[in-house]
C-alpha cells in the first residue's frame, strides 16, 4: 500500500446534506484506519481553514456533499494550498453541482438528457405543465440529494413546486419525467463500474429514499442486457470526461418507455454510506469498501 502520509477526511459542513456528509466520511475515516492509514476527521463546519492548512495533511479525502464542499470552493481552497484532494477539481466540481449548466455543456456535446425548462415566478405554469407532459419533477438547480425536490402529479401543481424549490436555490429546473427506470453508473478513475438500477418504494427516489429506507431496492446486476448495460456504461464515461471530471464520481441515467437512456446528472462526490450507490457498484465488481477508499485516495491529485 503506498504511503499517503497524514490524510484529512472532510465530512459535515454547513450544506443542507451535512447529516449525510457525517455519516460518509465516518465510514470512510474507518475503513482508512482498519487500514493502518494516519486518518483525521476535519469538519469545515466547526473549524477554519487556517486549522486545515495548520493540520499538515499530505493529501485530503472529500467526504462532503452539496454547497461549500462539492461545488468547487473547497477544491479551490485545497488547490491554494498545495494539498492534494480526491475528485473532480474546481471548475468540474462548480460544473456539476450546477444541474441546470451541466445540461447544457452535455447538450453541446450531443449527449441526451430529458426535455428540461427553466422556471421562474413569472413562468406560465400551466403551459410548462402542458409541454413537458405529467408527472414531472421540479428541483433545486444547485441542491443534491433530492433536497427540494417535487413530483408534480396533478395539473395546477407546478407554481406549488417551484416554490418549494425556490427555497432553496433562485435557479429552478423542471424535467419530463421517464418512465423506463432509474439506473446510476459509477465511474473510478477511467473504468466505469456494474450499473445500478434504483427501485424506491417511496414516490420517487427522495432523501428518505436514499438514505434512510430500507425498502428501497438497489439491483446489481442490473437486469439489463449486456450490451445495453455496455452501453450505458459508455455514456456515462463520455458525460463524466465532457465535464472534465477525473478520480471518482457517479453519473444517474434515466431510461424513456423505449429503454432510450437519458443523462439526469452527476455526483462529483457521492455517498459513502450504508446505502450508498457507489460501495454497492464496488462490490458487485469485487472491491470491498476499505480497497474502494483506498483506491479512491490514491487518485488524489492537486488543481
Amino acid at each position: 500500500m503506498p504511503n499517503f502520509g497524514k490524510v484529512g477526511v472532510l465530512m459535515g459542513g454547513r450544506s443542507a446534506e451535512r447529516e449525510v456528509s457525517l455519516k460518509s466520511g465516518g465510514a470512510v475515516l474507518a475503513a482508512l484506519k482498519r487500514q493502518g492509514v494516519d486518518a483525521h476527521g476535519f469538519d469545515p463546519a466547526e473549524h477554519t481553514l487556517a486549522e486545515l492548512e495548520a493540520a499538515g495533511f499530505d493529501r485530503v479525502m472529500i467526504s462532503l456533499h452539496g454547497r461549500g464542499g462539492e461545488d468547487g470552493s473547497m477544491q479551490g481552497a485545497l488547490a491554494l494550498m498545495g494539498i492534494p484532494y480526491t475528485g473532480s477539481g474546481i471548475e468540474a466540481s462548480a460544473l456539476g453541482m450546477d444541474k441546470w449548466r451541466t445540461k447544457l455543456v452535455w447538450q453541446a456535446a450531443g449527449l441526451p438528457v430529458p426535455d428540461y425548462a427553466l422556471l421562474t415566478a413569472d413562468s406560465d405554469f400551466a403551459a410548462m405543465e402542458k409541454r413537458l407532459g405529467l408527472p414531472l419533477f421540479v428541483k433545486p438547480a444547485n441542491e443534491g440529494s433530492s433536497v427540494g425536490v417535487t413530483k408534480v402529479k396533478q395539473a395546477g401543481g407546478l407554481r406549488a413546486a417551484y416554490e418549494a424549490a425556490a427555497r432553496h436555490d433562485p435557479l429552478v429546473l423542471a424535467e419530463r419525467f421517464m418512465s423506463g427506470g432509474e439506473y446510476t453508473c459509477a465511474i473510478l478513475g477511467d473504468t466505469a463500474l456494474p450499473v445500478v438500477k434504483i427501485e424506491p418504494a417511496t414516490e420517487f427516489y427522495d432523501y428518505e429514499a436514499k438514505y434512510f429506507r430500507d425498502d428501497t431496492k438497489y439491483l446489481c446486476p442490473c437486469g439489463l442486457p449486456v450490451e445495453q448495460e455496455k452501453a450505458m456504461q459508455d455514456l456515462a464515461r463520455q458525460a463524466f470526461a465532457v465535464l472534465g471530471c477525473r478520480g471518482w464520481g457517479r453519473v444517474d441515467i434515466l431510461l424513456d418507455a423505449g429503454g432510450t437512456p437519458y443523462l439526469l446528472e452527476i455526483n462529483t462526490s457521492p455517498g459513502m454510506t450504508d446505502h450508498s450507490l457507489v460501495p454497492m457498484a464496488a462490490r458487485a465488481a469485487g472491491i470491498g469498501f476499505d480497497e474502494l477508499c483506498l483506491r479512491i485516495l490514491e487518485l488524489a491529485d492537486v488543481e
